[in-house]
């Protein structure tokens, strides 16, 4: 089994954003209830728009695709706690009802409404909601809410530890992804997802969030922006402050994916982080949607890399592929 830990419901049916749009125009005038009307989306309408995700599994040949709210529009940055509630239960809603339709292809994880300035305690209730009534194995934790300016504390400060706990609790993983960039000098998904992905792992190295909490479990995406390019930058950082060895930081703790766009980035991945702590992932339909000239195939389509990576196993392609996803993310056991 092929299990795809990294997809996002960008092909929504276009009620969801007029619903978004209602909700940022009406920001605009202070005395306006705020209420979460309903949104008239038929099953048909979500049977038909996640076709192209249903295609590209069938296609790549990947069976199960752990599935969430389109990243870029969790925008937490808009409005305050009331909006991002709304916003994300209509999100969350809406991908279980997909999952409800296509059990034996998508797995539920959740967005937050977190809220910049707002303690993330807020969004306990969200993901109680989710695990527990909804049947969702993660969630999706953003450590910027602010849309690019971090003025969050960092992910190792205890302001998230109850938020973290909860997660212990349930025994579900976040995977640490940004939003949308409302900060003109970082490009979204080329520049502020990296940054994040990058940042995270840098705030990890520095405390012992995971000392604190051993059973706590990250996943960093997007390969884990600019970290195994530099992985000699972070080991030597980490031994100048006597912090522990890398491989003993991450290994029960900090995962990686695999939504490197190219052979060669892959390549590095797998060669440079333990295979114990990568799953496999593609963010399809995410944010290269493009075939690539050098190889005609899709950019995003990741499995065609793993397979080709010269220095992993058999043994290490089914880790990758299938039995860290079910480590990492262990409520999905239940409905493979």
């Amino acid at each position: 089994m092929i299990i795809d830990c990294h997809g996002h419901f960008t092909t929504a049916p276009k009620e969801l954003q007029a619903f978004r749009d209602e909700q940022i125009e009406g920001l605009k005038h202070s005395g306006q209830p705020r209420t979460k009307r309903s949104l008239a989306i038929t099953d048909d309408q979500l049977r038909e728009a996640v076709q192209p995700q249903l295609k590209f599994q069938n296609d790549r040949g990947t069976d199960v695709t752990i599935f969430s709210p389109r990243a870029s529009a969790m925008a937490h940055h808009i409005g305050d706690l009331t909006t991002s509630t709304h916003w994300s239960e209509h999100c969350n809603d809406l991908i279980h009802r997909v999952c409800e339709l296509f059990p034996r292809n998508f797995v539920g994880v959740c967005q937050l409404p977190q809220t910049p300035g707002v303690t993330p305690d807020t969004s306990v209730a969200e993901l109680k909601r989710c695990v527990t009534e909804l049947g969702f194995v993660g969630c999706n934790l953003n450590p910027d809410p602010s849309g690019g300016h971090w003025n969050a504390p960092p992910l190792t400060d205890r302001y998230w530890y109850t938020f973290y706990e909860a997660m212990v609790d349930l025994d579900v993983p976040a995977m640490v992804h940004v939003s949308a960039s409302c900060n003109p000098s970082f490009h979204a998904t080329g520049a502020h997802y990296i940054n994040a992905d990058t940042t995270a792992f840098m705030q990890f190295i520095q405390a012992d969030l995971f000392k604190d909490l051993p059973a706590l479990r990250m996943i960093i995406p997007h390969g884990g922006g600019g970290v195994p390019y530099h992985w000699g930058r972070y080991r030597g950082l980490a031994q100048d402050m006597k912090r522990p060895l890398l491989a003993d930081m991450i290994r029960n703790n900090v995962f990686f994916d695999t939504c490197v766009y190219h052979q060669a980035g892959i390549d590095l991945l797998t060669k440079i982080v333990p295979v114990d702590n990568i799953l496999f992932g593609s963010e399809m339909v995410g944010a290269v949607r493009g075939i690539d000239p050098e190889t005609g195939q899709y950019y995003d389509d990741t499995k065609r890399y793993i397979d080709a990576a010269p220095t992993l196993t058999a043994a290490d392609r089914h880790k990758i592929f299938e039995a860290n996803a079910r480590r990492v993310y262990p409520r999905i056991n239940a409905k493979l």
